[in-house]
């Protein structure tokens, strides 16, 4: 992990949702950190006001769903004046946003849309990233996304598009593990392939997650536990970029936190022998050196 991308402890987080608000701010149970979504908090009241409370005991992602950078339209200077002002009031471990469009002339979709992957597409996500990085005054971190078609104009692929996003703007990446999944079935693309593609040094923070099924696609849904092929990708995943700050998401079903926080345990579990492995790799490495 660079820590240039992300202040985020190396450690399991958990996505605060409003369920488990109260409780979460009555007592500060025993999580590394927590991500939350950024626009839930543009309008100010209680809900910002928690928040800001919380920040004092724990670090705090914030996590953008609705920026939509990939849009032809002209990119939302509210949202993004909405979005640095937060920025300034919780200073954050990590601002994250995806690799998507969301926006038309005729208006807004609630959805996060795959972009095409071509040079047109790239060129003008680096313009957009450099406004949002500009007004921000830091790197961000961008989301790779689940897809359920295909363009037939691609002229790269996503890992390729956002390395070399990362490449150009000096943003870092999010790497989406359920999403890497949900992909490979649904479209047929090489998981293996995808993570070779990105730049270690880039990877700031990596989501896990659940999904459900239907019509014989994957749905990333985040709406049940983490599935064995997941928890064997994201082992994959540590091997190839060591230790990575991981966020638990949960956003449909949402459970007791006791249920999620054993959950992150096994997060936080995959991360210790991670760093076991790393160790071990660097110490027979001096061993050789000798």
């Amino acid at each position: 992990m660079n820590p240039a991308f992300s202040d985020l402890p190396c450690a399991a987080g958990i996505g605060l949702r409003s369920p488990h608000v109260k409780e979460v701010w009555q007592t500060r149970p025993d999580v590394a950190w927590w991500e939350v979504h950024s626009e839930n908090y543009f309008e100010g009241g209680t809900n910002l006001a928690v928040l800001t409370g919380l920040r004092q005991d724990y670090p705090i992602s914030l996590h953008g769903v609705g920026m939509g950078l990939g849009s032809l339209t002209p990119l939302d200077q509210t949202h993004l004046r909405q979005l640095t002002q937060l920025v300034r009031q919780i200073e954050p471990a990590v601002v994250s946003e995806h690799l998507c469009w969301n926006r038309t002339a005729e208006g807004y979709l609630p959805d996060l849309l795959p972009v095409p992957y071509t040079q047109e597409a790239l060129a003008l996500l680096c313009e957009r990233v450099d406004q949002v990085q500009t007004a921000l005054g830091r790197p961000i971190l961008i989301e790779n996304v689940s897809a359920y078609v295909r363009f037939a104009w691609h002229t790269m692929d996503e890992a390729g598009m956002l390395a070399e996003l990362s490449r150009r703007t000096g943003c870092g990446i999010l790497l989406d593990i359920n999403n890497v999944y949900v992909n490979a079935v649904n479209l047929g693309i090489s998981p293996g392939d995808f993570l070779a593609a990105l730049p270690a040094p880039a990877i700031g923070e990596i989501h896990i997650a659940g999904h459900s099924q239907a019509d014989g696609f994957l749905l990333d849904t985040h709406d049940a536990p983490v599935i064995e092929p997941v928890w064997q990708l994201l082992a994959e995943a540590y091997q190839r970029f060591g230790p990575v700050p991981t966020l638990l998401e949960r956003d449909g079903n949402i459970p007791a936190l006791a249920e999620l926080r054993q959950e992150a345990d096994r997060v936080e579990a995959a991360l210790q022998q991670a760093w076991l492995q790393q160790t071990r790799a660097q110490e027979a490495g001096h061993e050789d050196a000798r």
